[in-house]
């Protein structure tokens, strides 16, 4: 599909510039820059603030970088992970930044784009890899794991209650000789296992796929590190913006966020603090911001997305 005809609509936009005070001369790291809308309304809003946009994907970092090119240096695309966040920076000799920003969705790109893997709307290739020059695809994951391990991330990722008969099936078919390596094949074997109802809201086979992508590129093993590193970048008075898009990583944030701002996690008849809570940050979202129905009307995709915001309060 051309890069034209990719529809994409940033969500809650208005939203994190609102949790933004930037000066002139700030710095801002959108560490999941995908096709750039948040990196161009910071641009828009705020003059002389410099943004160092980060992907993985390399696709998305070319649109990008074509589509924030009238900002000239003002902003600079890097191809990496944004559990690297701590190296790219150091790699540009920045030692602090005045606001982090990351929405974990998958783009619309990714996902409109058939030969990437990620959606059962099209028949390609099972890969789902956000950075395509390395890492094993789904396809290749299901093929290593076992029974058990295939249930336990299709559970634990895709909270789907039927994982161990979704695992049987993919094992059986392996086992004959026909491992699943399509989105098609694996979208109908998924819903032979779950079945499928007319009042379903969403396809059977959605869980099952969002476990796999999560699982093929560790999305929620690498988000605690990141958090913390991105605090640790941020200056004081800086914020950490989130957007998630499911419960899992929204707990995640959650937690780390009010471990952050001092909450302890620990039982409560232990004497010492063990869990590592200190006061670092001021949790500014009591609740998570979500879409406005608006929103969610003009962009069907945002309904799930979740904005969690943190101001830096000590080193």
């Amino acid at each position: 599909m051309p890069d034209s005809e990719f529809e994409h609509k940033s969500i809650l936009v208005g939203e994190i510039l609102g949790f933004l005070d930037l000066q002139p001369g700030s710095v801002v790291i959108d560490a999941t820059l995908g096709l750039g809308g948040h990196a161009e309304a910071v641009l828009q809003t705020f003059a002389d603030t410099k943004v160092i946009g980060i992907d993985q994907d390399q696709k998305a970092l070319e649109n990008a970088t074509e589509r924030l090119k009238s900002f000239g240096s003002r902003f600079q695309g890097v191809h990496s992970n944004f559990v690297e966040i701590s190296s790219v920076a150091d790699e540009l000799n920045i030692t602090a930044v005045d606001a982090v920003i990351a929405d974990l969705g998958v783009s619309s790109m990714q996902l409109d784009d058939a030969e990437r893997g990620f959606s059962f709307r099209f028949d390609a290739p099972l890969d789902m890899r956000m950075d395509t020059s390395k890492g094993s695809t789904a396809a290749e994951l299901l093929e290593e794991l076992d029974q058990e391990e295939i249930a336990n991330l299709i559970y634990r990722y895709g909270e789907e209650r039927k994982s161990r008969r979704v695992a049987r099936l993919i094992v059986e078919r392996r086992d004959a000789g026909q491992p699943v390596r399509s989105t098609e094949e694996l979208a109908r074997l998924v819903e032979r296992a779950v079945g499928r109802s007319p009042k379903d809201k969403i396809h059977p086979a959605t869980r099952t796929f969002q476990a796999l992508r999560i699982a093929v590129n560790n999305e929620l093993g690498i988000l605690d590190g990141f958090i913390k590193d991105s605090i640790d970048l941020l200056k004081l008075n800086g914020t950490l913006s989130v957007i998630t898009f499911h419960s899992l990583e929204d707990r995640i944030v959650k937690q780390a966020f009010q471990k952050l701002s001092g909450k302890c996690f620990c039982p409560p008849r232990i004497p010492k603090c063990v869990c590592g809570a200190e006061k670092r940050v001021e949790i500014l979202t009591r609740k998570p911001v979500v879409p406005t129905e608006d929103e969610m009307s003009v962009n069907p995709r945002s309904r799930s997305a979740k904005l969690r915001v943190c101001r830096k309060l000590a080193n």
